[in-house]
């Protein structure tokens, strides 16, 4: 799984360790790790402290990949930051989404009762055209048997 985060020291063992700040759940989606979570990197590492990396960590928590996020980071501000995307907009966005998706219900639900509404006229004028069927026959057969 794909986390984002900072280099530290960790002073009692004097060697750097990774602080996951959040954790990658699908595309374009993080969620952010509020509790303190960190991983040693062993005194060979030459991490500088306080970098922020995108590291890869296997099912068992051991690292697969470390990779510095600079261009990562540099790739949001071009995406988001600099189009005027702002948590503002993305929230009203987000409304207009909710009403557009409740409008659309209301329409589709409009729409099922007007389908069932047309469904039963339609029994109807056939029930109809059935009877005016049989009372035509009777009327033929009444002016059949007194002609």
């Amino acid at each position: 799984m794909l986390y984002l985060a900072q280099v530290h020291k960790n002073e009692f063992l004097d060697q750097p360790q990774l602080r996951l700040l959040a954790r990658h759940e699908a595309e374009n989606v993080w969620a952010m790790i509020p509790e303190e979570a960190f991983i040693l990197l062993g005194k060979s590492n030459s991490l500088t402290e306080k970098l922020l990396v995108l590291v890869e960590l296997s099912p068992t928590g051991d690292i697969e990949k470390i990779e510095e996020a600079t261009n990562w980071v540099l790739d949001l501000v071009q995406a988001y930051l600099t189009t005027g995307i702002t948590p503002e907009f993305l929230q009203q966005e987000a409304e207009r989404a909710e009403q557009w998706r409740q409008s659309l219900t209301l329409q589709n639900q409009d729409l099922a009762r007007r389908s069932l509404e047309l469904e039963a006229r339609r029994e109807q004028i056939q029930a109809l055209e059935e009877s005016l069927k049989r009372e035509k026959n009777g009327i033929q057969k009444e002016g059949a048997e007194s002609g």
